[in-house]
Order: structure tokens, then sequence, then C-alpha cells
């Protein structure tokens, strides 16, 4: 563990450091620590905890992502536990919520404030993997004397966000080690394991969400985690994973804005006749706003014979 008056110095100097700030992401979190948070790295207190009645709560409210996560958690800490790493689920608060360690490793993670119903976002605990990964948005290795305050600088954090099926940000996985032996090298291996572990857990998110769309998968080659549309009947879009919606610029949260399938994945659908009938007017309606004028005319036919296939197709619009 780092000394004390060495790390705030060095953490304080760093942070005030213009070009430390814009060299290092590290050095932009502890920005966002001390000045934007107002955050002092001398004023080292133990971290904050919800009460058991707090946390009871927050884990309710969860209750879904916790237990579509509980598998992958299972899973992961097979693979990891034994080497000495802990896991660690939070809210989106940064809430830990559930974890997973080995006895004999639990009372190094509790001395840092490892708990549950410990609050690691940033706002509140500084520079640390689940925190910081929840502000930035994206998988973060924190290295020891990388933490904001002295008291974690004993344990290597590795975090990575967990987004929802509208897109948003629901949670964050980290997997926590106070091994020594443990080199960047080793970091890196554990980063990959974690990632392809959230990104599972999304995949397993998106699925609940849309259980009667058919779930397609585009090849696309991103680097964000899997990029899946949900596609109902009628070939539209009515959902959207954060990897899709990177991939073809669509809003990043909330629900999607009405796209027919074809046009994002440039290949046709439908079935029947008459579905495809149908999809093809939903589809012009959806091009056109729902204009039925315009859509008539994307279909080359009249605006009263557009009312009575709608009509016929049970199409309300």
């Amino acid at each position: 563990m780092a000394d004390h008056g060495s790390h705030v110095e060095r953490v304080t100097t760093q942070a005030l450091s213009a070009s430390a700030v814009a060299r290092s992401s590290v050095a932009a979190s502890w920005f966002r620590s001390m000045v934007t948070h107002g955050l002092d790295p001398a004023n080292d207190k133990r971290v904050r905890r919800l009460d058991g009645a707090s946390l009871k709560q927050v884990r309710a409210e969860n209750s879904t992502f916790l237990s579509i996560a509980e598998s992958e958690l299972d899973r992961l800490f097979r693979l990891v536990g034994a080497g000495g790493c802990g896991l660690y689920l939070t809210d989106r608060a940064g809430v830990v919520i559930d974890h997973r360690c080995q006895a004999g490793d639990e009372v190094d993670f509790r001395t840092v404030g490892l708990v549950p119903g410990a609050i690691c976002s940033e706002e509140i605990e500084g520079t640390n993997g689940m925190g910081t990964c929840l502000a930035e948005l994206r998988p973060v290795i924190i290295d020891r004397e990388e933490h904001f305050f002295a008291r974690s600088t004993g344990i290597s954090c590795i975090g990575a966000p967990i987004f929802g099926a509208l897109g948003e940000v629901v949670g964050a996985l980290d997997i926590s080690t106070a091994r020594a032996d443990h080199t960047r090298a080793t970091n890196l291996l554990l980063a990959d394991v974690l990632v392809q572990t959230a990104r599972r857990i999304e995949t397993m998110y998106f699925h609940a969400r849309f259980p009667e769309a058919r779930i397609v998968v585009a090849d696309m080659a991103q680097g964000n985690g899997a990029t899946l549309l949900a596609v109902d009947n009628d070939d539209l879009v009515v959902g959207a994973t954060r990897a899709a919606r990177l991939a073809f610029g669509l809003d990043l949260e909330g629900p999607v804005a009405t796209h027919p399938a074809a046009d994002l994945l440039g290949r046709p659908g439908g079935r029947d006749i008459a579905q495809v009938q149908r999809s093809a007017i939903l589809r012009a309606l959806a091009r056109s706003s729902g204009n039925v004028s315009a859509a008539a005319r994307q279909l080359g036919i009249g605006r009263a014979t557009l009312y009575r296939r709608m009509k016929e197709l049970n199409i309300d619009r």
C-alpha cells in the first residue's frame, strides 16, 4: 500500500497538471475526483455504505438484473476465484449489490471497504474500477496506486459497464485482487474475460426484455459488445443493444425510433404475400413518419388504395 502522504502529493500534483490530465486517463479521473466532485485525497475516510434496509431496497429494484447476472457471476468466479480475485456487481449508481470472493481473501477486500452496500461511484469514492468505468462508460483497469484514495492502493480493480436493453447503463462488473504477483499483463487477461462476461449479461438482459421478438445478430465489426437488434413480426426494429446503436447511428438510450430491419441490415424480409404487403406498408409509413400520402407515393399506389389495404391488413395508423 502506498505511503499516504506521498500518494496524496502525487494525486494532487497530477490532477492539477493540465498536461498530465491531457495525457493520462487516470490523471483525468483524479481531476474529476478533485475538481468536479470536490473530493480531497488527504481526507481518506472509510468507504460510504448503505444500511441494510437501503441495500435491500436497491437489490429489490434491481431484481431482474441480479437474476440474469447470477449465473454469469458464478461462472466467472469459478475461473478466477482461486487466483485471489473477488467479483463485485454494482447498480448504475455504483452500489455493490452482489459479490463473490474466497473466505481467505475477504478480509483484504473488507479492509478497503469492498463489501455489499459499498458506494463505489467516482463521485463518492474517486478513481476506482467500478466508479470510473461507470463515469467513462468503458472498461478500465485501475492498478493499485492509480486509485484516488491511498487506502485502496493495496488492490487492483478492473471494471466494465453493463448496458441494458434500452442502451442505458444498468451497472458495472468488477474484478479486484490484492495479490502482489498480479502483473499488468495478468490484469489485461482478466479484463478480457471480464468484458466477455459483461457482454453475455447484456445479451441475456436483451433477450429477456424482448421475449416475443426475433433477435438478429448484425454482422458488424464492433468492439463494444454484441450487435443485436430485436425485430417484430412486421420486420420493424423495436430494440437495439448499445453496440447496435453505435453501429447503426441510433439514439444511444431509450426506445428506438421505428426503422424497417431491411433498411438497417440491407436485406429484404417477409414470409407470405399478406405479410410481405403488411411489412412493405409499415416500412413505407415508418420512412414517411406516418404520413399516409407520402407512404402511398413511395409504394406507387393511390392514397385511397393504401387506406383500403391498411384496413384489410389491420394496420391502424
